[in-house]
């Protein structure tokens, strides 16, 4: 994954649009799900509930759906490119004990898989204003250059592949 340059406006707009049209939609289609449902399939007197979880199923189904089948959508972009860089910086987490005890051995891979998920951070908290944690975000990854210049290295963060954590 390349990290993309993105405007912080443009995604913020264009996910509360997402938001709010995903949480509506899901909302119209269970209920219209399990009214239907209801007015089908039983007398419409008692408890229903397990129509009506049916009708929260179907339109979670039909939401996901829509939003898997259109996640290309220019007006998606920056949405989708922020659900993967977070499943990038997940899939690094998840590995991250073993990745830095290989930095302690010199490990170039680990220090470039560590350099991309630092700048990913970096870009996702800027994006999300959760900037509580940067400074110790920051003081990391300063480390991380450190011992970059100490061992004369360079990595490049567009370097970074998802592939390169399966050697951890």
């Amino acid at each position: 994954m390349k990290l993309e340059s993105i405007d912080k406006q443009t995604y913020r707009k264009h996910l509360n649009i997402i938001i709010f049209i995903s949480i509506v939609s899901f909302a119209g289609l269970s209920l219209g799900i399990s009214q239907t449902a209801i007015y089908f399939f039983t007398d419409r007197e008692g408890t229903h509930f397990w129509l009506n979880v049916m009708g929260v199923v179907f339109g979670m189904i039909i939401v996901g759906s829509l939003l898997n089948r259109y996640k290309e959508h220019p007006f998606l972009a920056e949405a989708y490119y922020v659900w993967r860089l977070k499943q990038q910086i997940n899939f690094i987490y998840r590995k991250q004990k073993k990745i830095e005890a290989a930095i302690e051995d010199d490990n170039v891979d680990a220090m470039l898989i560590m350099t991309f998920y630092y700048k990913a951070c970096e870009q996702l908290y800027n994006l999300d204003d959760n900037t509580i944690t940067i400074s110790a975000l920051n003081k990391k990854s300063n480390e991380l250059k450190e011992k970059l210049e100490e061992l004369r290295l360079e990595v490049n963060v567009e370097d970074y592949k998802q592939e390169l954590l399966q050697r951890f």
